[in-house]
């Protein structure tokens, strides 16, 4: 978990990188930005708005070879080595940027590249390294005043509720690439940013591991269980893996198997499929983790808990409650109506 709302922008400096394959230009400032208190609060909400309204999914710095060859992670250390370096790496970082700013897709903006103290993460108090771009420009009418009468003038300007890329690089996890959350609004050049600039990784933390593994239990219930039972047993299922993980601390895929898979004969086909699929989710090695509840809690929210009939007729499960499905909905073959039906089980209408 992080907390960002006591960070503090302890240095700033803003540079502006072009698109190097049209041949434009690279703006790298002498000194470092001086803040004010005018502006200081709008551009730290304006930097950290979109991280804390955003999923936790960590990243680290990877190379195929080792990390000493990183030019980003290097650039990262000397600053966390000695803070008072950052403002002339920060022109580094911007070249960096500029280098790979190959892609004809990709738009010229201004780069911020500040010094953050006071984040926490994982109940630690750490320093971290905030990496912004603002590349979309919005049109504005700002107003003049002369011999009483209103002159509108039309210019362009960075919208302040929305920021198109963005990465913190937090001090913690050195050897491992550090911990970094990346955000990107423009999904036209995603490879730029995380892949070519950042060069980052997923981080494999229980998070990610949380995350990766009810994405599998998800894709398996759609590929197995419903072609083998129907879509309420598909249904069903997911309902007993988010609840299993949302009520233990540690994953045990055994204990797990055991506890949600009601048909013995999908056992066997289970550990079939996680040994077909366990490369695409980055989970062939694993079989227990600590869970974590910020992953349980996000999955919850995308996995669909409806039946859709093609008689224009919707069937919401309860994920809290799984078991009043299994007690009170029977499914069945209507052999007068050649159609199949869903009987439900109720002692009064609730009003809504």
């Amino acid at each position: 978990m992080i907390n960002l709302y006591n960070t503090h922008i302890a240095s700033l400096s803003i540079h502006r990188v072009g698109n190097k394959s049209r041949n434009e230009g690279l703006l790298l400032s002498n000194e470092p930005y001086k803040l004010d208190d005018e502006l200081t609060p709008l551009l730290k909400e304006y930097f950290l708005k979109p991280f804390r309204d955003k999923e936790e999914n960590y990243f680290h710095f990877t190379h195929d070879a080792d990390l000493e060859f990183h030019t980003l992670y290097q650039h990262i250390q000397e600053v966390f080595d000695n803070p008072e370096s950052i403002h002339e790496v920060s022109k580094a970082i911007t070249r960096h940027l500029f280098d790979q700013s190959m892609h004809p897709h990709i738009k010229s903006g201004e780069v911020y590249v500040a010094y953050l103290e006071g984040l926490q993460i994982d109940n630690q108090k750490v320093d971290g390294i905030g990496i912004f771009k603002s590349e979309i420009k919005q049109d504005f009418l700002q107003f003049s005043e002369t011999q009483h009468q209103l002159q509108a003038s039309l210019q362009q300007g960075v919208n302040l509720n929305k920021l198109d890329k963005g990465a913190l690089i937090f001090n913690i996890q050195e050897e491992e690439g550090y911990k970094i959350l990346s955000v990107d609004s423009n999904r036209y050049d995603a490879r730029y940013w995380l892949e070519q600039f950042l060069g980052v990784d997923a981080f494999a933390d229980d998070n990610f591991f949380t995350k990766k593994y009810l994405k599998f239990c998800q894709d398996f219930a759609k590929d197995v269980v419903l072609p083998a039972e129907d879509k309420k047993e598909e249904v069903l299922f997911m309902n007993r893996a988010v609840n299993h993980f949302a009520k233990n601390d540690n994953f045990e895929e055994t204990a797990f198997m055991n506890e949600v898979i009601d048909n013995p004969d999908l056992i066997p086909e289970f550990r079939h499929y996680k040994t077909e699929r366990a490369p695409k989710y980055s989970i062939e090695d694993v079989s227990s983790f600590p869970i974590a509840n910020t992953a349980v809690t996000a999955a919850r929210k995308k996995i669909k808990n409806v039946i859709n009939l093609d008689t224009n007729i919707q069937i919401k499960m309860d994920f809290i409650n799984p078991e009043s499905a299994e007690r009170f909905v029977e499914k069945g073959w209507d052999e007068e109506k050649q159609m199949y039906y869903y009987l439900v089980y109720f002692n009064q209408e609730q009003k809504s």
